[in-house]
């Protein structure tokens, strides 16, 4: 910061509105008969690309904005080909403008961004109003230092992403891998054989208390919980909680119920010291000693149970897959020891790319917050001469 400060020293930083700065241009619609299958991203309202195109309408670095929908208003940069449909760009000046210092302002700015969505219906956001925000312009040579350091803390970023996305695909591969058993290598059983299966029932919302008796609901199987917990989110007065089935430490609870099939079979073992409780459109699966919850939960995540799984589901709107169904499913059962050694395995993997406390989750965290940190501190101009914030 002292040396940006020293940069600044007796430069007037002029503040001006984005559209005395860039141009702001509206999309084209595509319609079914003009759209083209192609690699051109086609920019609309959310967060990457609605679907991919064979012509383009804006080429070099192009900042869009969503123009409708739950994500109107979101910002994004491209140094590609695109077409710009339900969205609109943002084409700075680049006679005094750096493309990419516009776009670290604007994501500054996202917030106030989104706040300018306007509808009662699918919110809106409007080039017109856009073009208000008022920006700082301090000279070209400035502003390229600061996109410089500002851009190092975001390809820190994307490196560490794209490691992590290694990781789950080599997490994924050697889950497979380990779970995966020729005839012969190991027995097979149904799951109703080595287990017992308890269907919920009630546990709603606004059964949630403070405190009290730890609670899993179905919906946050798919939406919170990771393949194992020690805690819960939720909790439920101990009056509620005798009205519930409970869940014991090792039990494993699955979904049974979603609006897709891909959250039905989601599944998280308790391994809590307090006795949980669960409720409907869920199952508790109650390991005998033949299996090992965590075994099981892993189980569900590869090909061979989606695959069950999907033979298995009922309805259209709302999919199901009754506990006596999944009681069907077959599992390849090896001995305890070997279970045991492929889910320490696993856990290892698991600790590496999912957990929020371990790993290279937490470290891309730290690097965002680092990264929104300094882009604060940086782009904090103020209205006197050669100072900032």
């Amino acid at each position: 910061m002292s040396y940006l400060d020293t940069l600044l020293q007796g430069v007037e930083v002029e503040w001006k509105t984005l559209g005395e700065v860039a141009e702001l241009k509206r999309g084209a619609t595509i319609t079914a008969k003009t759209k083209t299958n192609g690699e051109i991203p086609v920019i609309s309202g959310g967060q990457k690309p609605a679907y991919y195109n064979s012509e383009f309408n804006r080429e070099g670095e192009t900042i869009t904005v969503a123009g409708s929908g739950a994500y109107a208003g979101f910002v994004m940069y491209w140094n590609e080909p695109i077409y710009v449909s339900d969205a609109f760009s943002v084409k700075p000046h680049l006679d005094f403008m750096n493309t990419r210092y516009v776009f670290h302002f604007l994501l500054n700015n996202q917030e106030w961004i989104h706040n300018l969505q306007k509808g009662s219906g699918v919110p809106h956001v409007y080039p017109k109003d856009l073009a208000n925000l008022q920006i700082p312009i301090p000279p070209l040579p400035v502003q390229a230092e600061i996109v410089r350091i500002l851009d190092t803390f975001t390809e820190l970023t994307a490196e560490l992403t794209a490691e992590l996305t290694a990781r789950k695909k080599q997490y994924e591969y050697y889950r497979e891998q380990l779970l995966s058993f020729e005839d012969g290598e190991v027995e097979w059983k149904m799951l109703g054989e080595v287990a017992e299966l308890v269907r919920g029932n009630g546990l709603f919302k606004t059964d949630f208390t403070e405190t009290g008796i730890p609670a899993i609901h179905y919906g946050q199987i798919y939406t919170y919980y990771k393949t194992f917990t020690t805690e819960t989110k939720s909790f439920v007065s101990p009056e509620t909680a005798m009205k519930l089935k409970k869940v014991d430490t090792g039990d494993v609870v699955i979904t049974n119920t979603s609006e897709n099939l891909e959250d039905v079979g989601k599944a998280v073992v308790y391994l809590g010291k307090e006795q949980a409780v669960t409720g409907g459109h869920a199952t508790i699966i109650k390991p005998s000693k033949e299996i090992l919850g965590k075994y099981f939960a892993y189980f569900t995540q590869i090909e061979g149970f989606a695959s069950q799984k999907r033979k298995l589901a009922k309805g259209t709107k709302v999919i199901d897959v009754s506990a006596s169904d999944m009681a069907k499913i077959i599992i390849p059962i090896p001995p305890i020891k070997e279970q045991e050694r492929i889910v320490s395995i696993l856990d290892k993997f698991d600790t590496l790319t999912t957990s929020i406390s371990e790993g290279l989750p937490k470290e891309i965290e730290l690097r965002k917050k680092q990264y929104e940190y300094y882009r604060d501190k940086l782009l904090s101009f103020s209205t006197t001469k050669g100072t900032k914030n």
